[in-house]
């Protein structure tokens, strides 16, 4: 059983390569390499399975060419192409009589594969294997018919007709399989994927709209009051002042939106972090007097950075503004910013509520908030899209009923300027 024992290692090597290869297009998330790249593959492997062959004699070859010809032809639709290569690459081993049998042999299957490959891919997978590997079985038959022919196998014909008529089906079918489940999984992937974003902006939309309208609705009421011709004309100006106000948040929740969408930085430049957030605690004083917070800053006297002023600004804002709203009863924040030679990294710090590390891992999910029904997640969906764009990472630290901590870390300016 030398032919068996030869071909079944050949057949392990090409398995083991086609396996490679499908994992390869598996992990790139798609079922779709250049047909050139395919072609050069596939021409490799016949190649290898030629030049490996078991040769018993200087004019008799038992290779398993069967496999890629069959897997290339009708998979991938490139038959003609490999038989042509197939008689090319014969022709340098000899033309002798084992050439002439891979002429006659394989010659029309170019016409054949032609043929019947737009017909194979229109049947269902379940089906499509058997097939192939009947396909694989009629070869390896006319192989070993033309080898008796010429009386090739007079003295191993057992072991060439069993080597023929399992190997190369064999083999066939574990790939024919193996490239129908890859593909299979590659199409779920893409449909969850399909499906993920197509919930992701039916919450969204539900979001902005619920968002919207609720301002929306308020300024509609008080637009109707101000059709009273007797009103008198400080609450004309008082219910003016409530409209402005109601259009302002629905503003700001499509700024948020628009944020998120395209977190690219509009203007880049030189960002003093210490005066940056000075600034930033002055809007935010009074919120956080009414909440009966104290503020504790510690900044490094040096700390430059690159991006975009007014959307660092919008981070900070929604960074701090959930941490004064997550101590209803008062407590302190804490804020330090520390400098090194790659970073300047910002600490905030807050003695509220605390979050559990399910809440923690899901901060910046689209539409996620740990306010409940107060809230829509878009403050954290635009701060992370904000530091991401910044070249920055964020990193929680929280425990519920202790407080949280955020670690927000941006690349540092190398030129560093007095200030």
């Amino acid at each position: 059983m030398e032919i068996t024992k030869h071909l079944f290692l050949n057949l392990s090597i090409l398995i083991i390569l086609l396996l490679f290869c499908l994992i390869w297009i598996d992990q790139s998330r798609k079922f779709s390499i250049s047909k050139s790249s395919i072609i050069i593959f596939f021409i490799l492997l016949l190649w290898t399975s030629i030049h490996f062959a078991y040769i018993p004699v200087s004019f008799a070859r038992y290779d398993l060419r069967i496999i890629p010809l069959v897997i290339g032809g009708l998979y991938f639709g490139i038959g003609p192409i490999l038989v042509l290569a197939l008689i090319g690459i014969r022709s340098f081993y000899g033309f002798d009589s084992g050439f002439i049998v891979s002429l006659v042999i394989y010659a029309p299957l170019a016409l054949i594969f032609f043929q019947f490959h737009p017909w194979f891919w229109k049947q269902s997978p379940p089906r499509r294997i058997p097939i192939s590997t009947c396909f694989g079985m009629i070869l390896g038959i006319l192989t070993v018919g033309g080898m008796e022919v010429i009386s090739y196998t007079r003295t191993h014909w057992v072991d060439a007709w069993f080597a023929f008529l399992v190997l190369p089906p064999l083999g066939i079918g574990i790939i024919a399989y193996s490239i129908e489940f890859i593909k299979r999984n590659v199409k779920m992937r893409l449909q969850l994927i399909k499906v993920e974003k197509l919930k992701a902006v039916e919450q969204m939309g539900a979001a902005i709209s619920h968002e919207i309208r609720n301002p929306l609705t308020a300024a509609s009421g008080f637009v109707q009051l101000l059709d009273d011709d007797y009103l008198p004309r400080h609450k004309r100006r008082e219910y003016l002042s409530i409209v402005k106000e109601e259009l302002h948040s629905a503003e700001r929740v499509i700024q948020d939106y628009l944020t998120f969408a395209k977190p690219s930085l509009e203007k880049i430049e030189e960002l003093n972090v210490k005066n940056e957030l000075k600034q930033i605690l002055k809007i935010l004083q009074p919120m956080s007097n009414q909440n009966s917070v104290q503020i504790i800053t510690d900044f490094s006297v040096i700390g430059f950075i690159k991006g975009d002023k007014q959307r660092f600004r919008q981070c900070f804002i929604n960074i701090l503004k959930n941490a004064v709203e997550s101590m209803p009863n008062g407590g302190h924040l804490y804020i330090e910013t520390q400098f090194s030679k790659e970073y300047v990294t910002i600490l905030v710090k807050d003695t509220g509520v605390g979050m559990t590390q399910e809440q923690i891992s899901r901060l910046g999910e689209p539409y996620y908030s740990t306010k409940g029904s107060k809230g829509t997640g878009l403050g954290m969906m635009v701060v992370y899209s904000i530091v991401k764009a910044m070249e920055g990472t964020i990193k929680v630290q929280s425990n519920k009923d202790s407080g949280t901590t955020f670690y927000l870390k941006f690349p540092t300016i190398t030129t560093v300027k007095n200030q």
